[in-house]
């Protein structure tokens, strides 16, 4: 049986890459036609990744992406920032939707994007909201119309989904203090000094300190579901493991809230979502989600108040795959969705314990 819908993917060589071919090549409807990248030419998918050896034929192409996207039903990129933003209004002429991995189309506002990125971008008038931020877990009736998606970041997906029942029931505003823990593939698929193994696997190190790009990015969101006058300061932390995120959030809600209502929040917000897990029995944890597209969180209330504020804390946690639902298997719930097709296809698989 045919498949009914083509799918190019533009920057396929890095890990995102990786994840992105390997649940096309299994997709039941969505058929993976072209993988252009700048590395491997016209050598076979199994020359970047070794486990995909023997599954598809296809080659890595270099072509230009408004080539690539001919044809195309959807494409989606795994491309660098600052690279998306160029390759973006090109693909646009092919008619073909596109999710974009990259932060080049998450922000609204092109000062925050220089200020945060490093540069002007290039195409700031497609900041307009031409791209809908794809968190399925909240804007999911507006990616079932989208034809631009930019898929949300690792550390973002992580610390959003931990912070989302208390933005969707009023009581997230003022500062949140985050510290999230990463894997050394989210720094990508070239080494560098820093994630080098022999040190980074015995090593714990932070970077980016209160500055790291994730944070309009999360701001933005949290807002945007119902959080007030949120000042994020974010500390990441690189760790010696290969995959996953743990994300620690401190805020400081009404004094008046109770565990109750802070566990009918979580409920509530994560009721009927397929890839969101709220464990009753004990507090998320990397092992429990590492190599799938499922997310764990959690929270701890304190039972005594601020006495400067009156405020009461509320650690949330949450934990992640950074290339899966962090990365790759988002951008395929977000295209599946797009398609009109059941998000949950080719991502349903729970990952290995340990």
């Amino acid at each position: 049986m045919s498949k009914r819908f083509k799918a190019a993917v533009i920057g396929g060589s890095g890990y995102g890459g990786a994840e992105l071919i390997r649940r096309l090549i299994l997709h039941p409807h969505v058929s993976l036609e072209r993988v252009a990248s700048v590395d491997y030419i016209g050598e076979p998918i199994s020359a970047a990744h070794p486990n995909l050896e023997g599954l598809t034929s296809l080659k890595f192409e270099e072509m230009a992406a408004e080539k690539a996207a001919e044809g195309m039903d959807i494409v989606l990129l795994g491309l660098p920032h600052k690279v998306s933003a160029h390759k973006v209004p090109e693909i646009m002429k092919t008619g073909a939707r596109i999710v974009d991995l990259s932060g080049d189309f998450r922000l609204r506002d092109a000062a925050t994007y220089k200020k945060y990125y490093g540069a002007d971008h290039p195409s700031a008038q497609l900041l307009d909201g031409t791209f809908v931020y794809g968190l399925p877990e909240l804007n999911r009736e507006r990616i079932k119309t989208a034809r631009y998606v930019a898929s949300p970041g690792c550390f973002a997906t992580t610390i959003e989904l931990a912070l989302l029942p208390l933005a969707k029931a009023g009581l997230l505003e003022g500062n949140i203090e985050i510290v999230g823990i990463t894997g050394s593939s989210g720094a990508g698929v070239v080494p560098t000094a820093t994630t080098h193994h022999p040190t980074r696997a015995v090593n714990l190190r932070t970077y980016k300190p209160l500055e790291h790009q994730h944070i309009p990015e999360v701001t933005e969101t949290l807002h945007s579901a119902g959080a007030r006058s949120l000042l994020l300061r974010f500390v990441p932390v690189s760790a010696p493991l290969p995959r996953g995120i743990f994300a620690t959030c401190f805020a400081h809600v009404d004094g008046k809230t109770t565990k109750e209502a802070v566990a009918a929040a979580f409920a509530e917000t994560y009721r009927g979502e397929p890839f969101v897990r709220v464990p009753q029995k004990r507090l998320p944890e990397v092992a429990a989600v590492s190599g799938s597209n499922y997310v764990e969180v959690g929270f701890a209330v304190g039972a005594e108040l601020d006495p400067g504020t009156g405020k009461r804390l509320v650690t949330c946690f949450s934990v992640s795959d950074n290339l899966i639902k962090g990365g790759a298997g988002q951008a395929i719930q977000s295209m599946n969705i797009m398609l009109g097709l059941d998000e949950k296809l080719t991502l349903e698989d729970p990952g290995s314990w340990p």
